[in-house]
């Protein structure tokens, strides 16, 4: 007879799988919560790329997907609580009107808010809910957040009445608030306000310090070792409120994949290692300069947002980025520049990043020379694009770099160096940050900083400078007066000298 004793155990523990809403609810559901990824991950055991993944197409499974569908269940009672219960007052005793929550801000998805609330990026006041905040619509609209004004010996300024129209910047002091005041223009949002999120640098500076006795070295040797979740803590901070997602762990093409253990992609980052073939006869005093916080600074590039679309054709789009295959053009000014492509020997279609193809496709233009013919363009694999994906991240990194080397901080300046240093390198294949897998975006960084560099020299070159060496991410080598073209410092739009050397050569 059939024994149906392993049948029934079968049957018992089978389930079926717990019912997740659709993504964008789920977003939509810790939002309204006023809980961050990083919460959420830390309580489920996961990262917050993967409850960024979570949010935007990917589903988890097994047990994980059990704890998943809890939380989003508890979400929804816990609105649900808010939003039926007994109505919750306002500081003054009275309740708030219909349709508002507590903070004041809509029940439903209007995008209008009932009354101006501080925008999550600058402070301002702001009329519209963007992605579950109040936010500018237009960025231009962004200001820095006005200090509160103190009382003065005349008495305290005047407060404008609030209308429908997004509120304009405050009367500055001195003048009167009244109608014959002519409202000032919008001002930018300054990169420098950063204030609005925790400090989490200047924290985990303190505590290394703190649990090494004040001793530097064994204080550095700790944070430059969390460098990496530490960053990813940070750019999760900086990512609430955002209008892009993360994609951390998209479908990849081949030509993204090593193909050993310690071998390399397809992808040619044209790194430079130029040196100037025959340089003018004569004794030249060359200047090494170091381009200060390059990886830094390439953080500012087009990036790619979702998972690479393959097309083919001599078609390129400005909106899209990604990684071309290219016929490069003929280069002819070897003797004076460095190829844009690098030193790349071997001939014929290469693989290149969008950093790279716009690079050559802007010395192909009449601003320019032109320079070179522009490149043929075979096969792409792209996506919609910005420049601002880690635009935050990077200043609030910058601005922490400026400020320790202002306060002689040399702590704090090696941990932000290794931050941003190890978040580009590890972004690919690693061991060591398994919460973003874009060799993509790694190459697209790496790229951009190459690109940077070589404009640069490109700018020696053109105020009259002989450009002798252009070497890695940040070395340029220049004889003549280089400080009528750079500005020395250490900031990271600045140069510092790395050696002074006089080269020879011979007569022609």
């Amino acid at each position: 007879m059939t024994d149906y004793t392993a049948i029934d155990a079968l049957l018992a523990d089978a389930r079926r799988q717990a019912e997740l809403p659709p993504t964008a609810q789920r977003r939509a559901l810790r939002e309204a919560l006023d809980l961050s990824r990083t919460q959420v991950a830390k309580a489920l055991g996961v990262s917050p790329s993967t409850v960024a993944g979570w949010e935007t197409g990917r589903d988890p499974s097994g047990e994980i997907r059990e704890k998943y569908a809890y939380f989003l269940n508890g979400a929804q009672e816990k609105l649900r609580t808010l939003t039926e219960g007994t109505p919750p007052h306002t500081p003054d005793g009275s309740a708030p009107e219909r349709g508002t929550s507590q903070a004041g801000t809509p029940a439903d998805d209007d995008t209008i808010l009932p009354a101006p609330q501080p925008c999550i990026l600058c402070g301002a006041p702001a009329t519209h809910h963007v992605e579950g905040y109040p936010q500018h619509l237009d960025p231009a609209d962004c200001a820095p957040a006005s200090p509160a004004p103190t009382a003065t010996p005349a008495g305290p300024a005047a407060t404008p009445a609030p209308t429908a129209t997004p509120a304009g910047p405050a009367a500055t002091p001195g003048t009167s608030a009244g109608p014959a005041a002519a409202p000032a223009p919008p001002r930018r949002r300054s990169p420098q306000t950063q204030g609005r999120l925790p400090d989490l640098i200047a924290r985990a500076v303190h505590e290394a310090l703190a649990a090494h006795d004040g001793d530097m070295r064994p204080a550095i040797a700790e944070l430059q070792r969390r460098a990496i979740p530490d960053a990813m803590a940070l750019l999760d901070a900086c990512r609430i409120g955002a209008r892009y997602d993360i994609v951390g762990h998209p479908p990849l093409p081949d030509i993204l994949r090593k193909k050993s253990a310690h071998g390399a992609d397809d992808v040619w980052e044209a790194r430079p290692h130029w040196t100037r073939p025959d340089p003018p006869a004569g004794t030249h005093e060359v200047t090494a300069l170091d381009i200060n916080g390059a990886y830094l600074s390439a953080l500012k590039t087009h990036l790619p947002l979702g998972a690479l679309e393959h097309s083919t054709g001599n078609v390129h789009s400005r909106r899209r980025a990604g990684i071309h295959l290219i016929t490069p053009p003929d280069w002819d000014h070897h003797a004076h520049l460095p190829n844009p492509l690098g030193n790349r020997d071997e001939p014929g279609p290469v693989w290149v990043t969008e950093p790279t193809l716009r690079l050559l496709q802007r010395l192909a233009t009449d601003a320019y020379g032109p320079l070179c013919d522009p490149p043929v363009i075979h096969e792409s694999w792209t996506s919609g694009s910005t420049e601002q994906l880690f635009e935050k991240f990077r200043q609030i990194l910058r601005d922490a770099r400026e400020k320790a080397i202002a306060e002689d901080d040399e702590v704090t300046l090696e941990y932000v160096k290794s931050m941003y240093s190890k978040f580009v390198s590890t972004m690919g294949e690693s061991n060591f940050n398994r919460e973003i897998y874009r060799p993509d975006w790694m190459h697209i960084i790496r790229s951009q900083a190459f690109v940077n560099l070589w404009l640069k020299a490109h700018k020696a070159h053109t105020a009259g400078l002989t450009v002798m060496r252009v070497l890695g991410t940040d070395e340029l080598h220049i004889a003549g007066d280089w400080r009528t073209v750079f500005t020395e410092g250490r900031g990271v739009s600045q140069v510092k000298v790395k050696d002074v050397y006089d080269l020879q050569t011979g007569a022609r």
